[in-house]
């Protein structure tokens, strides 16, 4: 999660006691809790897919010509109308920008894990390399060393 909780999603005594107390004060409360519990690490990537998803769907419809359900209507004032509109606009390209950026960092962290990975493994690898080269030129092998 990349925002501070005060509960975090996990089985501690803290939530425990949290799901418990829910269960006895109204029982939905305890079963919301007990999914956060259980789902809760989700949320923040499900919370990403739907803004994505919404904001591709209202620039959908933008482009179909479709009125935009909570936008003001013109002021009268024109120049005020020009200068929101604009705003508008680049707060939208804004966000898009905004977007990419946490896309490409999501894919930096992520390929910065897989070599993390890669490097493990291949560490692991070699120093197995090593154990079998050392058992095969004989004798024991008492704490990593040849005996």
């Amino acid at each position: 999660m990349t925002s501070q909780a005060l509960i975090r999603p996990a089985w501690t005594p803290v939530t425990i006691a949290v799901m418990v107390g829910g269960f006895f004060v109204w029982w939905p409360l305890g079963l919301a809790m007990l999914a956060y519990i259980l789902w809760g690490e989700r949320l923040e990537g499900f919370k990403r897919d739907v803004n994505t998803s919404t904001d591709k769907f209202m620039c959908n419809m933008r482009r179909a010509g479709f009125k935009q359900p909570f936008r003001q209507e013109a002021t009268g004032n024109v120049a005020f109308d020009d200068w929101r509109d604009a705003e508008l606009r680049r707060l939208d390209e804004e966000r898009r920008r905004l977007n990419e950026a946490a896309a490409e960092f999501e894919a930096y962290a992520r390929e910065l894990r897989r070599a993390k990975d890669q490097e493990e493994f291949d560490r692991f690898m070699r120093d197995r390399k090593g154990r079998e080269s050392r058992r095969d030129e004989g004798g024991p092998i008492v704490d990593g060393q040849p005996a």
